[in-house]
């Protein structure tokens, strides 16, 4: 039986935060400077904006993680990652599950993220926890960003 927790983040973990999100970024893209920015101070970027960053531990290791950027007008979920090691082990469906019920606790009204169509897998789930696509604005923070999805919570 996998036995994977869900923490909060810590600074002690800033570096797993960097390094699972590089990771995936430079393999099927390329980390911008908005990434740049946030990756590497997610504690002054993420954390003491009103944002949360929660990690996917397994046999005390980390093994995925996701934020939730506070935006002002609405929570994005953002910089999910799995380690290529772990994938295909529904990490990525506990982190997501995760978020939403933590949104929910904290009465938000929905929950946006911003993603490319390239990540199929990504979108499927995406789709199964029920985001839906919305129109996504000229001026999206992330470059290679082709699609924008919502969830109501």
């Amino acid at each position: 039986m996998l036995e994977v927790s869900i923490i909060p983040f810590e600074e002690k973990y800033a570096k797993q935060f960097y390094n699972l999100n590089v990771e995936w970024l430079e393999k099927y893209f390329y980390v911008e400077p908005y990434d740049q920015k946030v990756l590497s101070n997610p504690k002054t970027y993420i954390i003491d904006k009103g944002g949360f960053i929660f990690f996917a531990t397994y046999n005390n290791e980390i093994v995925g993680t996701v934020a939730l950027i506070n935006q002002q007008l609405f929570y994005e979920l953002s910089k999910m990652a799995v380690s290529p090691k772990y994938q295909g082990l529904k990490i990525g469906q506990k982190l997501i599950d995760f978020c939403i019920e933590f949104g929910k606790e904290k009465k938000w009204d929905s929950i946006t993220l911003y993603s490319h169509r390239k990540l199929v897998p990504a979108i499927n789930l995406y789709k199964k926890v029920g985001f839906v696509e919305v129109e996504l604005e000229s001026n999206s923070h992330y470059e290679r960003s082709d699609i924008k999805m919502k969830l109501m919570l």
